[in-house]
């Protein structure tokens, strides 16, 4: 009997570590395109929002080698009246910025700490591209669902984003 329970905790133990063995690092659970279904943001003041309104439009992708891609929006995208880009007025240029930011760039986790760094190579608001080591701090990652913090904007906002694993085409 002694015996038995023996093999049965041995064989306990070899399966777990064969479990453990393979877990996926946050650097490849992440890697995939993700949609967006949310995003909160929190003033310094308490004040509370969604800057993209309550029924988002994004994706982010990142590869395997730690690019990324990033595009988040309002549901809506206010259309210009000239129909030419170029041609907005500063009203519709203003609104469609209010409205979206798209950048891409680099990426990088830190496995003990669950915090991304980006750097952008550029920015719909080039501003932002400029701060090198952005971080962000994942609180939700599995093979479904991401959730990260944007800890503090320049402007003194808290982002919580949440995505979803994009669905195969």
């Amino acid at each position: 009997m002694k015996k038995k329970t023996f093999v049965i905790i041995v064989l306990g133990f070899v399966l777990s570590g064969t479990a453990l063995g393979q877990q996926k690092s946050a650097k490849d659970a992440i890697v995939g395109a993700w949609t967006l279904v949310s995003v909160n943001s929190e003033m310094d003041d308490g004040k509370k929002g969604e800057p993209f309104g309550p029924s988002p439009k994004g994706v982010v992708i990142f590869s395997n080698d730690g690019h990324f891609s990033l595009f988040q929006s309002r549901a809506e995208i206010p259309k210009i009246a000239a129909n030419d880009r170029a041609k907005a007025t500063p009203e519709e240029a203003q609104s469609i910025v209010a409205s979206s930011i798209a950048y891409y760039g680099t990426y990088s986790i830190d496995e003990q700490t669950k915090v991304m760094v980006v750097n952008l190579a550029t920015s719909t608001y080039a501003n932002v591209a400029a701060i090198p080591d952005q971080k962000r701090t994942i609180t939700l990652l599995t093979a479904d669902e991401l959730k990260f913090d944007n800890p503090r904007t320049p402007n003194g906002m808290t982002l919580r984003t949440v995505w979803k694993r994009a669905a195969a085409p």
